[in-house]
């Protein structure tokens, strides 16, 4: 029997499709790290939070970056502060103990109860950053040379890995995930999406508001498709705005808030006025 006995079926702010539902309660119950890919504003490092909610865990965030090297989720030796205070401190710098600080594996390690750790961005860090974790997340402990300690997880994790797909991840790290690429929702998955956040929406304006937003996102050219959070802004600014949903589609208002980048906005201008003619570039101002 699996540590983590819950099943995972989404929350309330997080609508969970059955398909990737399945790929969170299998990687737990094979203690298995669950890779996500997916397009910006898919939620995958939402999922994580859900997950840790969902489950009424503590979750654990490690936020990679280019420079960020495997042992850093382990521990980290602070030689800096060892070597000022062996100079102008009165600590016992002999107690090298003093000078381990346990990364974000090993605090999931030593956590008395089973945690949710999330991998953020995996492939922000260079290519031997995952295989260099590949031990430790199929044994769940590792050794601190300069203590000879050994940490061994007592609870071993429910791991969550996120990639933007940026650099291809090494066979041998991929065999030993559970993989799951999230699709972006459609229209009446998106519908329910916007719903969870704004419950008092009016339908006509969440239906036209919908229209509009899938079909800017199939302009071709974009160089950044609007995804989910850009939609949820986008509709509290319609709503703020007092946006009549009948002009929703044929204006585009608040254009600014789906699109940011400047090339992007002038394509979305451009198609705009060769689909309604002789109309200009949308420049609406938010308060009337």
């Amino acid at each position: 029997m699996p540590e983590n006995c819950q099943l995972f079926v989404g929350t309330k702010d997080y609508i969970a499709a059955e398909e990737l539902q399945n790929s969170v309660n299998i990687s737990a119950a094979l203690g298995r790290p669950l890779l996500i890919k997916g397009e910006p504003g898919t939620g995958k490092t939402m999922l994580a939070r859900s997950i840790a909610e969902g489950l009424q865990k503590e979750l654990i965030v490690w936020n990679i970056k280019s420079t960020t090297k495997a042992q850093d989720g382990l521990y980290i030796y602070d030689t800096v502060q060892r070597l000022y205070d062996s100079q102008f401190g009165d600590h016992d710098v002999s107690e090298i103990s003093h000078y381990i600080k346990l990364g974000k594996l090993g605090e999931a390690f030593t956590s008395p109860e089973q945690v949710v750790v999330l991998i953020d961005e995996i492939d922000k860090a260079d290519l031997e950053f995952p295989n260099d974790l590949l031990w430790e997340l199929d044994v769940m402990s590792f050794n601190i040379p300069e203590t000879g300690e050994t940490i061994t997880a007592r609870h071993r994790p429910i791991v969550v890995i996120t990639s933007n797909a940026e650099k291809e991840l090494p066979d041998a790290f991929l065999r030993r995930c559970i993989f799951h690429y999230i699709s972006f929702p459609d229209e009446k998955m998106m519908k329910e999406i916007v719903h969870v956040h704004y419950p008092d929406l009016e339908d006509k304006l969440l239906a036209e508001a919908i229209k509009a937003f899938y079909w800017v996102r199939s302009i071709h050219g974009l160089q950044k498709k609007p995804s989910t959070s850009e939609l949820l802004d986008w509709v509290q600014a319609l709503t703020v705005g007092g946006i009549d949903p009948e002009k929703i589609s044929s204006e585009l208002p608040f254009l600014g808030v789906l699109l940011k980048k400047d090339r992007d906005f002038k394509v979305a201008s451009q198609q705009m006025s060769g689909r309604v003619p002789n109309r200009k570039a949308p420049m609406r101002s938010f308060w009337r």
